[in-house]
């Protein structure tokens, strides 16, 4: 066929897809009635899982899994907003890497609402003013990060999700990289991008700041500055990328969370997050992870916080493989209680297994 008609061709196929994908925001509209009734969860993850894990099992090419994958995102954000417009509070400014992965994970549909700390994610969430939270937890590089481990200890929300992104640090500015005299960042950011800075810079001058968001609105508001972060801040904030992926361990993810009032359905494919206290005896740690062991309940993750109630005692934080409903989990989780001086569930959600 010769190409006037092969585009002939697709205009005739987006057509159908408008009118099909109108079809099927339709009946999503009918869902959100009903669930307005019941007073059904607008954002299930399960559900989500289900529908992104079909899509990937009725793909046959040529278009990757990727793709359909980002346009069904995308798609049910829309859904979302049909439904009732989900507000999801996030680690700001805007431009952030949980800005970024708060993006990938609910689409551009959804209401986003910045915040300056953990803490008022978690707070915001547990009063009803957002509907979802997006928290960092841990990093490849960096370890867990303690605002949010500190968070859970004495908050009621729930993980309902996770996201794994995978961070890629990017120089920004609006001059050239010769006239470049001063570079803004946090300081983790310039840890990760020691070797490359030091190879690239002898003169510019690194100026720590509270955020990677606040380091691009700087860099843009200074000559000869420049900025490193992602990619969403040099495009909310008007900077040019100069250098991409300066960052010196590339494997370099970040694991975020998604709270929020109530957790996930089971899946078959799940992750429970704990919260425990142990005497300060000897061996009471190893009596809960033995309790752990026996009952079949592999450990993907587990921290330690110092409770700051009492000297010497801590909490711990672990991720295991499992639905709390399942046989193993249930049991195992009781008897691992006989052990502690405080055990909760945090939740229960399906594993990420894409990087975003």
């Amino acid at each position: 066929m010769a190409i006037e008609d092969l585009r002939k061709r697709i205009d005739e196929i987006d057509d159908e897809l408008v009118k099909l994908l109108n079809e099927r925001a339709q009946v999503v509209v009918e869902i959100g009635k009903e669930k307005n009734k019941t007073g059904g969860q607008i954002y299930a993850p399960d559900r989500e899982k289900k529908v992104l894990e079909k899509i990937k099992s009725v793909n046959k090419g040529p278009l990757p899994d990727k793709t359909l994958l980002a346009i069904w995102r995308e798609l049910m954000s829309g859904s979302f907003a049909l439904e009732r417009p989900l507000r999801i509070g996030y680690l700001g400014p805007g431009g952030s890497f949980s800005h970024n992965a708060a993006m990938l994970k609910f689409g551009q549909s959804v209401e986003y609402e910045p915040l300056t700390d953990i803490r008022s994610i978690f707070t915001e969430v547990s009063k009803g003013h957002c509907d979802l939270g997006v928290v960092p937890i841990e990093n490849t590089t960096g370890g867990g990060v303690i605002e949010t481990l500190d968070a859970f200890t004495d908050s009621d929300v729930k993980i309902c999700a996770e996201v794994l992104m995978a961070i890629h640090h990017n120089l920004m500015a609006n001059c050239k990289l010769e006239e470049i005299e001063k570079i803004y960042s946090k300081p983790e950011v310039f840890a990760q991008c020691r070797n490359w800075l030091s190879a690239t810079f002898k003169e510019a001058k690194t100026i720590a700041v509270a955020s990677t968001a606040k380091a691009a609105q700087m860099a843009f508001e200074e000559p000869r500055a420049a900025a490193i972060g992602s990619v969403i801040a040099a495009e909310l904030y008007g900077l040019k990328i100069v250098c991409e992926n300066i960052e010196d361990i590339t494997n370099n993810i970040t694991r975020f969370l998604a709270i929020a009032k109530e957790d996930a359905k089971r899946t078959g494919e799940d992750k429970t997050a704990v919260l425990f206290s142990t005497a300060h005896k000897a061996g009471a740690l190893a009596d809960v992870l033995d309790v752990f062991k026996r009952h079949g309940i592999n450990l993907t993750n587990i921290a330690s916080r110092p409770s700051k109630k009492r000297e010497w005692e801590y909490y711990f934080f672990a991720d295991c493989i499992g639905h709390r409903t399942d046989d193993n989990v249930v049991t195992g989780l009781e008897e691992a209680r006989q052990h502690c001086l405080q055990l909760s569930i945090l939740g229960s959600f399906p594993r990420a297994t894409e990087l975003l």
